[in-house]
């Protein structure tokens, strides 16, 4: 059950809803994103280096992510905000101005910061507001439009990458991610955020995915599977450090709140990952630079069918959330193997199904979360899939140099069988045991 206030008007969510589908759109309207990769490799970058640069992005996330977790449950999250695009535009900026290996290191480093400014800050205040306004039940069809709305941005970059491009080279296109993060900025000074004291609750019922952790071993009777009322964020003023300690401890010691710490970080690390090297990949089916942004579209376009599915995803039980890894994991293999443009039909289905599998993850973990230490406890979700990416891009390294880059995908990408099967290995053995009770919490 999640616990929500009294209903209030739709014009305060339809702002805050407004706010954040813009400020997605803009931060992903990064017409660097789908041709930096091209752009490292015409600067005469090697795979190997690539890689490197996106262990170097990972390693700033590990660096930044929890402490700027902790910031914004100290201080505003709406501050934080607006200084996260910012941050990104400076590294843009420096990649077109200064190309070379040092400055693509640096500006993946400002680039992994203002993503760490977001993460934990960002799902923390909206589903804080949608506590304020009544609607916190609406969070996951929220939070999955949100994310439709950061595709948006994508495609239509990658709509604009190519003939930008091909009008002004690399420095307009960077001079037009730079407009976009300060456009941002200004979208977020919009965002509304309270801090007000707890108020009166009823509960109302979670959705399917999210009251039954997938493949976690069940609560027992002191750790009930339920989460606290969720105004429960405003029950106390911390320090920095005691958030940030308060967090950790939450994910230490509440079995359902690390397990679906766990699974944002397993689901979310391998497809975020392989996404790096799908410019590669097009390149390699052989087509010219100016059509990777093109083939890319079905991807994003697979992305936004995913984070609309979130409401029906909601309904997945176990089984079915393991089949939606499962389908992930042959898709992406299969469209990498073909190794031709057509392939990535099939790797946009896997996309869409990877997009959704990570809303359904990252819905399940807030409602878990009590406490004053929201934002820090999502950024140990995103800690923990950063250290799993850097994991992933050593691997993937390793394997393209010797394989390829569609090998090296496909192996990469047999991550979601093993956990698909994990999975519904432990839900046929502990999760029978406790049958009845989740039938009664139904």
């Amino acid at each position: 059950m999640i616990p929500i206030a009294s209903r209030v008007p739709d014009p305060a969510v339809r702002r805050l809803t407004a706010t954040l589908y813009g400020y997605a759109f803009l931060s992903d309207l990064v017409l660097l994103y789908p041709l930096y990769v091209v752009f490292f490799a015409d600067t005469g970058l090697s795979v190997g280096q690539i890689a490197s640069l996106f262990v170097i992005w990972s390693a700033a996330g590990v660096l930044f992510e929890v402490p700027s977790g902790a910031w914004a449950d100290v201080l505003s999250r709406r501050l934080l905000l607006c200084l996260a695009p910012l941050v990104a535009a400076a590294g843009f900026a420096l990649w077109v101005l200064v190309p070379s290996y040092p400055a693509f290191a640096v500006g993946f480093l400002l680039w992994g910061a203002g993503g760490a400014l977001v993460s934990g800050a960002l799902e923390a205040l909206v589903w804080t507001e949608l506590d304020q306004l009544g609607a916190v039940g609406r969070y996951a069809r929220v939070l999955g439009r949100a994310r439709t709305a950061g595709v948006l941005g994508v495609v239509v970059s990658g709509v604009l990458a190519g003939p930008v491009l091909a009008a002004g080279g690399y420095p307009v296109v960077g001079a037009a991610s730079v407009l976009a993060c300060l456009l941002a900025t200004t979208v977020a000074t919009r965002f509304p955020e309270h801090r007000a004291p707890a108020a009166a609750a009823v509960p109302v019922a979670e959705p399917a995915m999210a009251a039954r952790p997938v493949g976690a071993a069940p609560t027992g009777p002191d750790e009930p599977d339920t989460a606290p009322p969720a105004n429960a964020d405003n029950d106390g003023d911390l320090g920095w450090w005691d958030t940030l300690r308060a967090g950790v401890t939450q994910v230490r010691t509440r079995p359902p709140v690390r397990a679906a710490v766990l699974l944002v970080a397993v689901v979310a690390a391998d497809w975020g990952a392989l996404d790096e090297y799908t410019p590669l990949l097009a390149l390699d089916t052989g087509v010219g630079a100016q059509a990777v942004p093109l083939l890319l579209l079905l991807l994003w376009a697979g992305v936004t069918v995913g984070g609309l599915l979130a409401p029906v995803g909601e309904r997945l039980g176990g089984r079915g959330y393991a089949a939606l890894l499962g389908l992930v994991g042959v898709a992406l293999a299969g469209g990498a193997l073909l190794r031709h443009p057509a392939g990535f039909v099939l790797l946009a289905v896997a996309f869409g199904a990877a997009q959704l599998a990570t809303v359904l993850a990252d819905a399940r973990l807030q409602a878990r979360i009590t406490g004053t230490s929201r934002a820090t406890v999502t950024s140990l979700a995103g800690m923990a899939t950063d250290v799993l990416i850097i994991v992933t891009y050593a691997g993937y390294g390793l394997l393209a140099t010797a394989a390829g880059n569609a090998v090296a995908f496909a192996l990469t990408a047999g991550a979601y069988l093993v956990v698909a099967l994990v999975l519904l290995t432990r839900r046929q053995s502990p999760a029978h045991t406790s049958r009845s009770a989740g039938a009664a919490d139904d």
